[in-house]
């Protein structure tokens, strides 16, 4: 409960402050791809100026795909749950609620769209991995950097986690009765099934690493400290 409610807290104000999320070449991974023409300074943190018109944080009009995506996620329904509602608070323990219709009613029934959600979150570790591939490129030149090696650490994550998911397991293996006729998909389907047994501990290490990423390249922003880099 502490850890989901911190996250939550925090998350909440990076999104918002719209502030200290560029630090050539490091863009913190709550604002990426930044799509808005008021990226960063001068616009130079826009992967693709696709809008104009929008006066909020850029973060917003991207956090709500990843945002949906764990909101739905399987692990993260039975934590919050049993955290925030104790519904149940553990198992074999009677639910506090005198009446259960579990998610056939609004605002619940919008977890049965978990899937759709995941094929729009899909590519974000893709971007995410390109970002991290531009951490790489300073202003001096090529180099790597204490930045470049945490963003690609947190992409890496993110793609394991979103892997990891119990929709890219039925993506992979799903709606095939017999995986003979299907020898790629069988293959694809035995990695991801092991990752899936892993998804509880990749929910974890991916949620905290994303707002420490978010948080180095805020701070460095911000001049709390320089990034050690390297330059080639």
């Amino acid at each position: 409960m502490v850890a989901l409610t911190a996250f939550v807290a925090y998350s909440t104000w990076a999104t918002l402050v719209n502030r200290d999320y560029y630090a050539r070449p490091y863009l913190s991974p709550f604002y990426s791809p930044c799509i808005t023409s008021h990226c960063g300074v001068g616009g130079r943190a826009a992967t693709w100026h696709l809008v104009s018109w929008w006066p909020f944080s850029p973060a917003i009009l991207i956090v709500v795909f990843p945002l949906a995506f764990r909101l739905t996620c399987y692990y993260y329904r039975k934590a919050y749950y049993r955290s925030f509602w104790l519904s149940p608070p553990a198992c074999a323990v009677p639910d506090r609620h005198s009446t259960y219709t579990g998610e056939s009613r609004f605002p619940l029934i919008l977890q049965n769209a978990h899937r759709y959600f995941f094929y729009l979150a899909l590519p974000l570790p893709v971007i995410l991995a390109w970002e991290a591939v531009k951490a790489f490129h300073f202003p001096s030149g090529w180099g790597i950097g204490l930045g470049s090696a945490i963003l690609v650490v947190n992409a890496v994550l993110l793609g394991l986690y979103t892997a990891s998911c119990h929709s890219c397991r039925h993506l992979c293996g799903g709606n095939l009765r017999a995986f003979s006729k299907g020898p790629v998909r069988y293959w694809l389907w035995r990695r991801v099934t092991a990752l899936n047994l892993r998804h509880m501990q990749l929910a974890w290490v991916s949620l905290g690493f994303v707002a420490l990423a978010d948080l180095y390249v805020r701070l460095v922003a911000a001049g709390a400290f320089p990034d050690p880099h390297i330059v080639f």
